[in-house]
């Protein structure tokens, strides 16, 4: 009998950490277009029409996970198409991480000192303007950012691509601009999108001004494509869809 019990009060233990722990994602689509939310490791994909949402558990110890949008997708019954941005092997539930340009929230949980780390990157480029943060802001850096500005529209031309606007490394490749042989500092390029999204990654040694951090177990997260107040709520700055077939999953 003190067998039984034992379990019982483990089972209800266990029950009760999982229903409480944090680590649950909305992701919430404001765009006036449709958006195929894209999540890995965990999540995979779903098709969001405006106003709609997308939740998730992601577990603690997760990390270089990434939550991005797919713009103008096309898939079949089986769920195989193409996405004009952001597109992760032609497939709707993403295993691997999405195609340039994408504008992409990032995040690790329960890492070192018990805390959850997460940013807002621009270093994929841009193709969706985003918030992303704590449901329940905390102290120091556990607060909402966001990258709003009209970067597609105002984009440089050498960056600009059918849908979005692409990062320098994704372009011209190289140690200036993708930093992949030690160390380097931002270029008048990765300067441009600072400009415009402060809290954002611009190029990949930019910590210092684009980690926040929560503390682990206490926290959930919302992503929002098209924030209230973002430039391209307009209607004259959204991508067009394309023509979609009949078999078009809408999950």
């Amino acid at each position: 009998m003190s067998h039984l019990i034992t379990c019982v009060v483990f089972f209800l233990l266990a029950f009760v950490t999982y229903t409480h722990a944090s680590g649950v994602f909305e992701v919430h689509n404001n765009c006036p277009y449709t958006v195929w939310a894209a999540a890995t490791p965990v999540g995979g994909g779903r098709r969001l029409e405006r106003g709609q949402s997308w939740w998730f558990w992601a577990p603690p110890g997760t990390k270089m996970a990434r939550i991005w949008g797919r713009t103008n997708c096309n898939f079949d019954g089986a769920g195989r198409g193409w996405c004009q941005t952001g597109d992760c092997g032609g497939v709707l539930e993403c295993k691997g991480w999405g195609k340039p340009p994408n504008t992409l929230a990032e995040y690790a949980l329960n890492q070192f000192s018990n805390l959850d780390f997460w940013d807002i990157s621009v270093i994929d480029g841009f193709n969706i303007p985003m918030s992303f943060g704590p449901t329940k802001p905390g102290p120091g850096k556990c607060h909402g950012i966001q990258c709003t500005a009209n970067i597609n529209g105002e984009c440089p031309g050498a960056l600009r691509v059918p849908g979005g606007c692409n990062n320098p490394c994704t372009t011209f490749g190289g140690q200036q601009y993708c930093c992949t042989q030690g160390p380097c500092g931002p270029t008048e390029l990765s300067r441009w999108f600072k400009q415009r999204c402060p809290d954002a990654y611009s190029y990949p040694q930019d910590d210092p001004t684009s980690t926040f951090t929560c503390t682990s177990w206490t926290t959930d997260y919302k992503v929002m494509f098209c924030p209230y107040g973002s430039a391209h709520n307009e209607t004259t700055n959204f991508p067009l869809e394309m023509p979609t077939s009949t078999h078009e999953v809408a999950k």
